[in-house]
């Protein structure tokens, strides 16, 4: 009877484990370390993550290698005998000394970075970021912009129920929005974040910003990207069961390329334009009744 259970044992965990091995692979990408960054400040925080880890792993292999090496060196049956001492203050000293060093060292730099990364002040830049279930909402207070960021049209077709469009057909399925974030390069970007519902988090990545949007407060970051390019994000912050179709997106431009689209976004309307919408919003209106 032993041997039949143990038998089945094994056998679920075979099973499972050439379902595991036929399983098609993630969609999301899967990578260790922190991502590349798109500013300086970035670099700064993970060279002080890289630092906080060698230091961290020079101690581990000290402290556990003394501990093996004391394990079979001293073990019993070699005779090895107990050593009978109270205390010893050069080694008290020592190992008081080092740990204040390290610290003493880790938290200079952190504390300059930590004052960086809250100095919000001189921004080139002030858009104001509000979260609502389940998209963005992005104010250029000094641009007089304003527009809201919904996920883009073929993650929502691709989500639905035996829908005829495929998840790996839509491009960066779950992470792209109809209307991105724009900034230009270079320049300090300080954003001012708050939230029309409940809580949510604007988290990019690579621009190693991440910031909680919360109702009735304004929580201030800022970002200063290096290189142009279109950076990913999403909401950080369980907010209800659309958390996961709120992506965020920022474009970064060359300045040109910045001010050809504010100025594209803040001229306006042709008459045309205008008089086609109020026809069609009459159009609308007379069909409802």
């Amino acid at each position: 009877m032993k041997r039949s259970k143990a038998h089945g044992g094994w056998l679920i965990l075979a099973m499972t484990g050439a379902a595991l091995f036929a399983a098609s692979p993630a969609i999301a990408d899967w990578a260790l370390d922190f991502p590349a960054s798109a500013t300086e400040l970035g670099d700064k925080i993970r060279g002080l993550h890289h630092l906080a880890l060698i230091i961290c792993v020079i101690m581990g292999v000290i402290v556990f290698g003394a501990i093996g090496y004391s394990l079979v060196k001293f073990r019993k049956s070699q005779g090895a005998q107990a050593a009978k001492f109270s205390h010893s203050t050069k080694a008290e000293i020592i190992w008081t000394v080092i740990p204040v060093l390290i610290l003493v060292g880790l938290a200079i730099p952190t504390a300059r970075v930590l004052i960086e990364m809250e100095d919000t002040q001189a921004a080139d830049l002030r858009i104001k970021v509000t979260g609502y279930q389940w998209k963005w909402r992005y104010e250029y207070l000094d641009q007089d912009i304003s527009f809201f960021s919904n996920i883009d049209e073929a993650s929502k077709a691709a989500g639905i129920l035996h829908s005829d469009h495929s998840v790996h057909d839509a491009e960066h399925y779950l992470r792209n929005v109809d209307k991105p974030m724009v900034v230009p390069v270079g320049k300090k970007v300080k954003l001012q974040l708050t939230s029309n519902d409940v809580i949510h988090a604007w988290w990019v990545p690579e621009l190693y910003v991440k910031r909680d949007a919360v109702p009735g407060t304004i929580n201030e970051t800022w970002f200063r990207i290096e290189e142009p390019g279109t950076y990913r994000g999403q909401c950080a912050e369980l907010c209800g069961r659309g958390h996961g179709f709120m992506p965020i997106v920022v474009e970064a431009l060359a300045q040109d390329e910045f001010d050809a689209w504010v100025a594209g976004q803040t001229e306006p309307a042709q008459p045309e334009a205008i008089m086609s919408k109020a026809s069609a919003a009459v159009s609308g209106s007379a069909n409802a009744r």
